[in-house]
């Protein structure tokens, strides 16, 4: 996902300052698409140069509220509808665990354990957000229920990772490899 589209759909919902947006993205992507401020802001001023979006109002010490133009609208439609999905998951818990055979045995297993329960946490604020979204806090608009698919994502994805810290505690380098019973230690 780009953070162009991001922001556009974000804003297809209804204007915002990037302050908003940027809570936004914290409160349902927070962990898997983090989106800092001044990566908003810069993208915000390209999107209003290209003419996708533009600023509808500016408050107090100089606070843009963006909104979403046709031309922006119609971009979210064409990345949704046309543009090929990216695959592509970067994740650094992967990356690191193609080199725990450098770590202790005791430190992966603390790392493990950590990883697990981090992910476990995770999963459950999002099953959590989920069941006030089933119990209507949040009504019923398609955006909120496009939201639920996506929070749905994350509590298998994080669930997912914690079974995997879970698994990874089991087998080696966390645990020895059993010596072969035909040639010994």
């Amino acid at each position: 996902m780009s953070l162009r589209h991001g922001l556009l759909g974000l804003l297809a919902e209804g204007p915002a300052s990037g302050y908003d947006l940027a809570g936004r993205f914290t409160e349902v992507l927070g962990s898997i698409w983090p989106a800092q401020h001044p990566k908003i802001y810069a993208e915000l001023n390209k999107l209003a140069t290209e003419g996708l979006v533009e600023v509808e109002s500016e408050g107090p010490r100089r606070r843009k509220a963006y909104r979403i133009t046709d031309a922006g609208v119609a971009e979210v439609k064409r990345w949704l509808t046309e543009v090929d999905v990216d695959h592509t998951m970067r994740l650094q818990p992967l990356l690191r665990s193609l080199f725990f055979w450098m770590m202790d045995r005791d430190e992966l297993q603390q790392h493990l354990e950590a990883e697990a329960r981090y992910y476990r946490e995770l999963a459950e604020q999002y099953s959590d957000y989920a069941a006030r979204k089933d119990r209507g806090e949040f009504g019923y608009s398609e955006q909120t229920q496009s939201m639920r698919v996506t929070i749905e994502a994350g509590i298998r994805l994080y669930t997912a990772l914690a079974d995997w810290a879970d698994w990874a505690q089991t087998v080696p380098p966390a645990k020895p490899t059993p010596p072969d019973p035909h040639t010994g230690p």
